[in-house]
């Protein structure tokens, strides 16, 4: 209410530092209260917000409304237009009781401004767009497409190669909390590697499909991840259509962090059942999976091999079947050898159908000569003395 916050100026003279206010709250002392008090809890909630800024953040994040950018928080596209209409209502009933919001109830009844109005929305998006879409489906459509641009950004600015190949890092050494702070702290570092694969590979494929259907995550507004994808499915899948460098198929993305034999016990029976679910599903036997992680077990890349010459049956219908699979195992060092040598997906894909139609069936000679992208003829060395050789994955412990 005053000019400075010197307690000791203001008791010298307190009218002379008392800010002017507006007549209306000063016609009545009634009046002056009700400005008083309504001045001071703003005042008290705007601390408590500052106060606990994190933990509101991540409440309001919750609620996949809000979008943190530019030290901005604002409303998302469509929440916006929703609550547009409804603002005023809202600020009118914000210091009354009202008995209905512990009941299980429509929210129109406690305050009728809230009802959904599609046509509402598409006058809103229309209005704040300058586009003229006349359905809610092709109002959606308009939001998706703001949604991609909006992804694209995140990807130029937060998911540069140069910090992918960072990230990779900190996912081999479990650098967690480096990795937090790269990406987001609201998922586990399994799920944000299992994100960090998907724009990888989206980037690898000329950016090219619908990534973020791909991904199968929760994503929050801001269009990082939250929780990872649900069991009976593969982490991530892509869609490519047929061009002339490879037909139309499905490749799935499978990721993971464990190692030894978590991973042969975790990762081997799930990897080869959803491929194989989804071949009988789809009827596309020209899908094929890959299996990415820090560390590669001798045992999973065995078992993965053979699974060229195996059939897979339907458990619940024994007649539905498929005679073989195609997963590709790679890591970190395969994948930080893609982004450094631009390899693309073109490349890559005709780089493992090589490499599963070979007739090596040992895994150690299998990947060294054919899926080890570094050993691979996707790209020449320019470095003209010779390299000491590296390890083997599976020969690191």
């Amino acid at each position: 209410m005053f000019d400075t916050s010197l307690t000791s100026q203001v008791k010298i003279d307190p009218i002379s530092h008392l800010l002017p206010l507006p007549d209306s709250v000063t016609a009545s002392e009634s009046d002056f209260k009700e400005f008083f008090f309504l001045t001071m809890h703003l005042n008290k909630a705007k601390a408590t917000l500052e106060d606990y800024l994190d933990l509101n953040r991540r409440y309001l994040g919750l609620t996949n409304c809000f979008i943190f950018e530019d030290n901005l928080v604002k409303l998302d596209i469509v929440p916006k237009q929703y609550f547009e209409t409804a603002i005023d209502e809202l600020y009118k009933q914000a210091y009354k009781k009202c008995n209905l919001l512990e009941i299980s109830c429509p929210i129109s009844d406690i305050c009728p401004a809230l009802a959904f109005d599609k046509q509402k929305i598409i006058n809103g998006l229309n209005e704040e767009l300058g586009i003229h879409v006349e359905t809610i489906e092709d109002a959606y459509s308009e939001v998706d497409r703001i949604r991609y641009n909006r992804f694209n950004r995140l990807v130029d600015a937060k998911f540069t190669d140069a910090k992918i190949l960072t990230l990779l890092s900190d996912f081999e050494n479990r650098e967690d909390e480096e990795i937090n702070e790269l990406v987001t702290d609201n998922a586990d570092i399994p799920t944000i590697f299992e994100y960090v694969l998907g724009v990888l590979w989206w980037k690898v494929s000329g950016r090219k499909g619908k990534v973020l259907d791909y991904l199968k995550l929760s994503l929050d507004a801001n269009l990082l991840p939250i929780t990872h994808a649900a069991g009976g499915e593969a982490d991530i899948v892509f869609e490519y259509n047929a061009c002339e460098d490879y037909p139309k198929h499905s490749l799935l993305l499978e990721a993971t962090l464990a190692d030894g034999t978590n991973q042969r016990r975790m990762e081997m029976e799930p990897v080869s059942r959803h491929l194989g679910n989804h071949l009988i599903r789809t009827g596309n036997l020209k899908s094929y999976c890959i299996f990415a992680t820090t560390y590669l077990h001798i045992n999973v890349i065995g078992d993965f091999r053979v699974r060229k010459n195996i059939t897979y049956f339907d458990s619940q219908d024994y007649s539905k079947f498929v005679e073989g699979m195609k997963i590709i195992p790679l890591d970190t060092n395969d994948l930080r050898h893609i982004i450094e040598q631009q390899i693309t997906y073109v490349q890559l894909y005709k780089h493992f159908e090589i490499a599963h139609n070979s007739l090596e069936m040992h895994p150690k000679k299998w990947y060294d000569q054919y899926v080890n992208i570094k050993n691979s003829d996707l790209y020449i060395e320019e470095e003209s003395m010779p390299m000491a050789a590296e390890p083997s994955p599976y020969e690191r412990d």
